[in-house]
């Protein structure tokens, strides 16, 4: 378990999902862009196939517009992706002076690791939870709650300090910002549809014959097309939805053995660890954290059974103990 923590492949399949996770990014942009020229057109009437040859071609004119537009969001999300983090979560930077002893916690650890000091934050609740951000080197952060200041011991707190060390020795950070960014753009695209779609209430296809706000007459045909084309496009959208959403729980969740191995092995402590855990367990839900940011933290800060089963961000508490005793000799007081 210890080798896990360091092993070249963990790192190398964290880049290769970051990269995938670009890829599928431009696949499902497309997906969205034809699906919403689908509506589109589906609102001047015709049969499907004329439906879906115009919505092509407005794709065709439109895709350059929509690539300048997830560009711009990635330099956005680039440059801005901690205040977006600590906006979601409320996470505010400490200097040595405001906690030192938290400071100098970490301080310790990433001397002994020898990895440069990430920003420390904190977050002001009674909730017990902690979580690492970044994309690259000297631009990571460590977040820890207040309850979590308050309610574990030096050495927990230096076992959770590990923890979020190693996912940023292990580049899982980057992963999960990857994953966030660009998931979230279709997950905000997929909840406006689902709460705002008002298809009973006027926006149904208009049939042939009636002209439109331009004053052109639309395709004829008898609405079933538009219907259809409706139909598609709702679906298309809602599986970029499905699938993006679906990105954070596919992340596997084996990141968090990883860590907590990784907190072993640099702070030899694992009744801390084991200890740490269940006093986070009981305390971590953060009622106000966006869904897309709960992969993020230690432990999830949903209440467990909102998150379970293979929707779960995270694997069992009882799972992360169990491993921690039988791989590194720790004991469940």
């Amino acid at each position: 378990m210890f080798k896990a923590y360091g092993l070249y492949s963990h790192i190398r399949a964290n880049r290769i999902r970051s990269v995938l996770l670009l890829v599928s990014f431009v696949a499902l942009l497309q997906a969205v862009l034809f699906s919403l020229a689908l509506l589109l057109e589906a609102f001047n009437g015709g049969s499907f196939a004329d439906i879906a040859i115009a919505a092509w071609g407005d794709m065709q004119s439109a895709w350059p517009i929509g690539a300048a537009a997830a560009f711009l969001w990635f330099v956005i999300a680039f440059a801005f992706h901690h205040w977006i983090i600590d906006a979601a979560t409320g996470a505010g930077s400490v200097t040595r002076i405001e906690a030192p002893k938290l400071y100098n916690a970490l301080e310790n650890l990433c001397i002994a690791r020898g990895i440069p000091m990430p920003a420390l934050k904190i977050i002001e609740t009674p909730a017990a939870n902690a979580y690492a951000s970044g994309l690259r080197e000297r631009r990571y952060a460590i977040t820890v709650t207040r309850g979590l200041i308050d309610t574990l011991t030096e050495a927990e707190i230096e076992a959770v300090l590990g923890h979020e060390l190693t996912h940023i020795r292990n580049r899982d950070t980057q992963m999960m910002v990857v994953a966030v960014i660009f998931a979230g753009i279709f997950a905000f695209v997929g909840d406006l549809l689902i709460r705002s779609w008002q298809f009973p209430y006027g926006l149904s296809p208009r049939h042939g014959g009636q002209r439109g706000s331009n004053g052109d007459r639309r395709r004829s045909g008898d609405g079933s097309g538009a219907i259809l084309a409706i139909l598609v496009a709702v679906a298309v959208i809602l599986i970029s939805w499905g699938v993006s959403t679906l990105i954070r729980f596919a992340i596997s969740r084996s990141r968090e053995f990883l860590a907590d191995a990784g907190s072993v092995e640099l702070t030899k402590n694992p009744d801390a660890m084991i200890s740490a855990l269940r006093k986070i367990s009981a305390n971590a839900t953060i009622p106000d954290v966006p869904s897309r940011m709960h992969a993020f933290f230690i432990e999830s800060p949903q209440d467990a059974p909102a998150e379970s089963g293979w929707l779960a961000t995270h694997p069992a508490l009882q799972d992360r103990i169990e491993a921690l005793k039988r791989y590194a000799g720790g004991h469940d007081t």
